[in-house]
């Protein structure tokens, strides 16, 4: 056993216990602010973390009221889509966050907690459940099936929904048309009393794979492979690219660019080597998101340092 980790066996501890765990490194979670309706016409209002979206075509999002790990007992929410098959996902923002927090309680079945938390409720489009005014968007789903997991204390009920309706706030948009990110100013679900909030400064953009693959870490030279100060961060923006430089590119850049780092560095009087400044540089200019620059240097350098020796 590696003694550097805490390894849990379920079954080992109490349920609870590795209830808290798993939420603690299972995070962030998105937030299902979820307004259902059971059939004496009272609405309900409740927060549920155990949630995603799954497809687009259908358009399905899942969550998941887990039976009350302490007494087994089922929640408000579970009993009414079952009686009334519809719910109202509304997105909880930092705004949201406090009111949400309050609707969580635990109060006596037929409370409305848009009264408690004083938020204000609208009526859906094509659901008879309310939505959540104060959210940046709601989403009306019906409830396609829901999926108990088991009959035990902590056991989840999956809700399969299909989207209905989305409703998004003109304000949440960006001038593109899409919604930004730092307007809608989601928060998320930690373990324990935390949450975490998806706003700048702490937001940060990762290109995504285009239709043809990466080439891979496992084709950079070994200087660059096995170097101390390229963690697999870097390591993963060179090997997320199509294809290497050109010959010519690397030429023109070797000819022109490369000169004047190599001065840049013999005029610092830098005490790491010529290799590791030359890393220092890829870097840069990773953190700048000039990936091609970086493999251009890259290129340039390590053939004009083996040319050399």
């Amino acid at each position: 056993m590696n003694q550097s980790y805490l390894e849990i066996i379920p079954g080992n501890i109490k349920t609870a216990e590795l209830h808290s765990y798993l939420l603690s490194v299972i995070a962030p979670r998105p937030i299902a602010f979820a307004s259902t309706l059971n059939k004496k016409g009272e609405i309900n209002l409740s927060p549920f973390s155990f949630f995603n979206v799954f497809s687009a075509n259908p358009p399905i999002v899942i969550f998941s009221p887990s039976r009350r790990v302490r007494d087994n007992s089922g929640k408000d929410t579970l009993r009414n889509v079952m009686e009334i098959p519809e719910v109202c996902i509304n997105v909880v923002n930092y705004e949201l966050t406090w009111q949400m927090n309050l609707a969580s309680n635990e109060y006596p079945t037929g409370t409305n907690e848009f009264i408690k938390s004083g938020l204000n409720s609208i009526p859906s489009h094509l659901i008879k459940p309310p939505r959540v005014q104060d959210s940046p968007a709601q989403i009306e789903c019906k409830v396609k099936e829901i999926k108990p997991l088991s009959a035990q204390a902590g056991a989840g009920n999956l809700i399969i929904c299909e989207v209905v309706c989305l409703h998004i706030n003109k304000q949440i948009l960006g001038e593109d048309g899409k919604v930004d990110p730092s307007k809608i100013d989601l928060v998320a679900r930690m373990g324990g009393d935390w949450y975490c909030r998806a706003a700048s400064p702490h937001l940060f953009q990762v290109e995504k794979p285009s239709r043809i693959p990466g080439i891979g870490i496992d084709v950079l030279p070994a200087e660059i492979k096995n170097s101390p100060w390229l963690s697999g961060k870097y390591l993963g923006m060179l090997g997320n690219t199509e294809s290497l430089p050109i010959p010519i590119e690397i030429a023109e850049f070797k000819l022109n660019r490369l000169p004047e780092l190599i001065k840049q560095y013999q005029i610092s009087g830098n005490a790491k080597s010529e290799s590791q400044f030359i890393q220092e540089e890829i870097i840069n200019y990773l953190n700048a998101g000039q990936k091609s620059n970086a493999w251009l240097l890259l290129c340039a350098f390590y053939n004009f340092y083996w040319e050399r020796n």
